[in-house]
C-alpha cells in the first residue's frame, strides 16, 4: 500500500525524468529501496535519507515529510533552490550572480 510520502516521490522523480535506478543512485539508495518508498509502508525513511531524495528532487524534506501537502508551492521550490545554491563551490556561485546580474539588466 502506498503512502502520501510514496505518491509525491514517484511524482516527483517521473516528472524530472529519472528512473528508481537513476533516484537511487543519486541519493546513495538501492532501486530496490526507492520501489520500497514508493510502493510499500514500509519503516520511516531518516531524515537524512528524505533529506537526500528532497534535494535530487528539487524539494524540501519537509514537504515530502508533509501529509497534508500534494505538491510543492513556489516557496518550497524556492527553499530546495537556495539550500542547493549555497553548497555549490565559490567559483559556480560567482556564475550564477553574473547570470542574475544579466537578467536584472532585461528588466
Amino acid at each position: 500500500m502506498a503512502t502520501r510520502l510514496g505518491d509525491k516521490i514517484r511524482d516527483l522523480r517521473k516528472s524530472k525524468g529519472l528512473t528508481l535506478e537513476q533516484l537511487g543512485g543519486l541519493t546513495d539508495s538501492s532501486k530496490s529501496y526507492i520501489w520500497e518508498l514508493e510502493n510499500r509502508n514500509p519503516p520511516r525513511p531518516s531524515m537524512e535519507k528524505i533529506a537526500k531524495i528532497a534535494a535530487v528532487l528539487g524539494v524540501t524534506a519537509d514537504y515530502l515529510a508533509d501529509e497534508k501537502e500534494t505538491s510543492p508551492t513556489p516557496d518550497v521550490v524556492d527553499t530546495a533552490f537556495f539550500r542547493k545554491y549555497q553548497r555549490l563551490p565559490e567559483p559556480t556561485k560567482e556564475k550564477v550572480r553574473r547570470l542574475l546580474a544579466i537578467w536584472d539588466e532585461d528588466t
